[in-house]
C-alpha cells in the first residue's frame, strides 16, 4: 500500500535538510540536481515532499551537499544546527 510521503515526519526532516544545506551553500537546485546527478525537477520535489527518496539517492545528495546522510536525516528543529 503505497503511502503519501507528505505524511512521513522523515521525509519532512530530509525535505528541510536538503534545502538548508543547498542554501547554505549557495546552491540553485539545478546546481545541486548536476552534483549530485540527479533531474533538477526531482530535487524540487524532494523539497517539497512529494517523494520518497531511495538510500542511493539520499547518498548521492549527500556526497553533493559535503555532509553526511546521517545528518540529512537528523531532525535539527529542536538543536542548534551544526
Amino acid at each position: 500500500m503505497p503511502s503519501d510521503p507528505k505524511k512521513s515526519r522523515l521525509v519532512g526532516v530530509f525535505a528541510a535538510n536538503v534545502k538548508q544545506y543547498r542554501v547554505d551553500l549557495g546552491l540553485s537546485q539545478e546546481e545541486l540536481s548536476e552534483k549530485a546527478g540527479l533531474h533538477r525537477t526531482y530535487i524540487g520535489m524532494i523539497e517539497r515532499c512529494e517523494k520518497n527518496v531511495t538510500i542511493y539517492n539520499i547518498e548521492r545528495l549527500a556526497k553533493a551537499l559535503k555532509t553526511s546522510a546521517a545528518e540529512l536525516l537528523t531532525d535539527h528543529s529542536k538543536a542548534e544546527r551544526r
